[in-house]
């Protein structure tokens, strides 16, 4: 599941700039992976409650910095040079936090497990002599 801007009311004045620095946020951040498509210009329009042309704006902005490129037939996706984790690790790594949180676990137990397989397989072999 895509994460959704929200406006927020300190930026009432600016909402394409105010929805460029949410998805802005979310592309750094690595909430939206390299690839990962973001909503039609349309589809974040209506759940902002704001013109089309606005949240265009705003999918102009980013962009014109190189975080998303957009095709006629295949929309608008994270650049792949933006994105800090392609989409694909992103989903997974969705499926663990819902799974965790279902399990209740505790998000740094979690982390350190994760951590800990991590440079288990990074770490060359110790064999005896």
């Amino acid at each position: 599941m895509t994460p959704t801007p929200r406006l927020s009311p300190a930026d009432e004045t600016n909402p394409a700039l105010d929805i460029y620095r949410q998805l802005r946020g979310l592309i750094v951040s690595g909430q939206l992976g390299a690839g990962e498509r973001l909503p039609t210009v349309r589809q974040t329009a209506s759940d902002l409650g704001v013109a089309p042309g606005t949240a265009a704006r705003a999918y102009k902005m980013l962009e014109g910095e190189g975080l998303v490129v957009s095709r006629t037939a295949a929309g608008t996706r994270v650049a792949e040079t933006a994105g800090v984790l392609p989409a694909s690790v992103i989903r997974r790594i969705r499926e663990l936090v819902d799974e965790a949180d279902v399990v209740e676990a505790d998000p740094d137990d979690v982390i350190d497990v994760l951590r800990a397989i991590w440079q288990a397989r990074s770490s060359p072999d110790q064999t005896p002599d």
